[in-house]
């Protein structure tokens, strides 16, 4: 069940350079050192809520070693993964573009550390600092191109690929072969109802690709999972 829970505090003071992650790293350093004066270091948890499509944006993060799941809702309810942002991302991003309400519920899909900067602070320095807004028209266009195909994806190719598709990009995301996700979560994230991901995480299990039990997941065969999942991940993988 998707839960909306308050952060904490895991340090007052942001480190001096924020090299943790992959985004901001790529800043020059006078810079991330000026960005480091406006974040603080939070914890998020698993099945945290940190937006909804239409509520005013008060934060954007920066994860570290958390996950974060982009859902595009319809209804209210029904809900498909968009994005997935880890290290080498950010949320809030639209902020940059003028967009001051949520565009998509963001889930952590698992817990862990992020940089933590208030709304305002970030347009105010994405408004005077040039090298963040560079970085940002890239990054914004590579989710906008990334959240296409998966809409792409969802209409036009098979379960089993896709699920395969997504899983290759949670491994890539956590640079781990072994994580925790349930089946509430994929149907979540897949748009579909629960039946439909024991089926297709069983066949995938009796291909010997992956190993399923309880939500926890081991990728036994990372090659033939890339070949079982559409060619839409080579829009996701890690550079």
């Amino acid at each position: 069940m998707l839960t909306s829970t308050s952060t904490s505090i895991d340090d007052d003071r942001a480190p001096l350079r924020l090299a943790n992650n992959r985004l901001l790293a790529s800043l020059p350093d006078d810079d991330q050192l000026q960005l480091a004066e406006k974040c603080e270091t939070v914890r998020v948890e698993n099945g945290q809520v940190l937006s909804e499509p239409g509520q005013a944006m008060q934060y954007v993060y920066f994860p570290i070693d958390c996950l974060i799941s982009l859902l595009g809702v319809a209804q209210g309810r029904m809900t498909l993964e968009v994005g997935l942002l880890g290290r080498e991302g950010m949320l809030g991003a639209s902020l940059a573009q003028g967009a001051a309400m949520a565009q998509v519920r963001a889930v952590v899909q698992r817990s862990g550390r992020a940089y933590r900067m208030a709304a305002a602070d970030f347009i105010a320095e994405f408004e005077r600092m040039e090298s963040l807004q560079h970085l940002l028209h890239r990054y914004t266009g590579v989710q906008l191109a990334q959240a296409i195909q998966i809409a792409v994806c969802s209409r036009f190719h098979v379960l089993e690929a896709r699920l395969a598709r997504s899983l290759l990009i949670t491994r890539d995301r956590l640079q781990s072969d072994k994580f925790h996700l349930t089946h509430e979560f994929l149907a979540h994230a897949l748009g579909v109802r629960r039946v439909g991901v024991t089926k297709a995480a069983s066949a995938l299990q009796q291909q010997k690709l992956i190993s399923y039990s309880r939500g926890n997941i081991e990728i036994l065969d990372a090659a033939g999972l890339e070949a079982a999942s559409c060619h839409c991940y080579d829009l996701f993988k890690e550079k």
